[in-house]
């Protein structure tokens, strides 16, 4: 099977897992914080352990996810 046949296989794993890891992660901004209410812990806060393994998996999944939409429209 060549690339240009896988391609789609591999586009759909990396959107179904890059799904999976934004919805697992959780929000520290209450509704106050998203109406400009005075929520200190809001502000920034340090990821730590699944959190920030969820935080980078995301970004290195959105990357190749754009990378492969990008190698889809190349080869043919």
């Amino acid at each position: 099977m060549s690339l240009h046949g896988l391609l789609p296989y591999i586009q759909l794993v990396l959107s179904v897992l890059l799904i999976a890891s934004v919805l697992l992660q959780q929000t520290g901004a209450s509704m106050g914080g998203a109406f400009g209410g005075d929520n200190f812990t809001a502000g920034y806060h340090t990821r730590r352990g699944f959190e920030k393994f969820l935080f980078t998996s995301s970004v290195i999944l959105g990357i190749l996810f754009a990378l492969s939409a990008f190698l889809t429209l190349i080869v043919k």
